[in-house]
């Protein structure tokens, strides 16, 4: 087989990282159109605008309004779970970082994002397609309290509490404290 000519890996290479950050515009500008207009909203035309594509690129990278919602929900997804475990990982609680977590979406700069998430795992419910993203904050969740608890009925209640936390900071639009998450958590985790 002969070789690829020399420089062909490396213009592979970057059409690769651009399509990446392609992508990733495309993403990002799903999660800013549900923000801001709803699950509703999100269409490839909307989408492609907002991100400062033609619409063309957006149905290149995902061919269904389903293939972006997922997409979106996958991202948002993966920060919280990066988030907690890099926490973890540097020797803290990760019931602490959860906490974070927890009351990060009722903060001015994370209410619109945490309010997209909420349409899209919502939308779950109707879309079978988004229902493995939807249930990784309950994995995650889950993981969290079973470090500190085998109780399965305390494991329930801590998802339980935490959407609830989550709920609650964006209706009532205001910030929650970080330690007041982490002791609803503990309590239901039966640690306090």
């Amino acid at each position: 087989m002969p070789e690829a000519p020399e420089g062909k890996d490396v213009k592979e290479d970057g059409r690769r990282a651009r399509g990446e950050r392609r992508r990733s515009a495309i993403i990002d500008a799903t999660l800013r159109v549900v923000e801001r207009d709803g699950t509703a909203g999100v269409t490839h035309r909307a989408v492609a605008a907002e991100a400062g594509i033609p619409a063309s690129s957006a149905v290149y990278y995902f061919a269904t309004i389903d293939d972006l919602l997922v997409a979106a929900l996958t991202e948002a997804a993966d920060a919280y779970v990066r988030r907690v475990r890099e926490a973890a990982e540097a020797g803290g609680d990760p019931l602490d970082a959860l906490a974070a977590a927890v009351v990060g979406g009722g903060s001015p700069e994370q209410r619109g994002r945490c309010l997209a998430e909420y349409e899209l795992t919502l939308l779950a419910v109707r879309r079978p397609s988004l229902r493995a993203q939807a249930r990784r904050w309950m994995d995650l969740v889950t993981e969290v309290a079973r470090r500190h608890t085998d109780d399965p009925v305390a494991v329930r209640t801590a998802v339980a509490a935490a959407d609830g936390l989550c709920l609650e900071a964006l209706l009532d639009d205001r910030d929650v404290d970080p330690g007041e998450a982490r002791a609803v958590l503990a309590r239901a985790l039966g640690l306090e």
